[in-house]
């Protein structure tokens, strides 16, 4: 194999790594606000579930702590998408 083939190849997995990094900082927010969606979601529905059990007032708490999830979880997207 010539050498300025060694050269090409090294070069190509250059500018592909540097994409592919530049690719991966461009989506860390849409991730961290989806992760942020669907972790308050579940962390506030999971609340509401306990409260439930204890004080037996299915399934208003859990409804409530779903619907406050799903809010808090838009409210951290829009945030991060209006940043941009």
């Amino acid at each position: 194999m010539p050498p300025d083939a060694d050269d090409n190849r090294a070069s190509f997995l250059a500018r592909t790594l540097k994409s592919l990094q530049a690719n991966v900082e461009g989506a860390a927010p849409a991730a961290a606000a989806g992760y942020a969606l669907l972790g308050s979601i579940l962390l506030l529905g999971g609340i509401g579930y306990a409260l439930d059990a204890r004080f037996g007032t299915t399934p208003w708490l859990v409804v409530s702590g779903l619907l406050l999830g799903v809010a808090v979880g838009l409210y951290n997207l829009a945030r991060t998408l209006w940043r941009r």
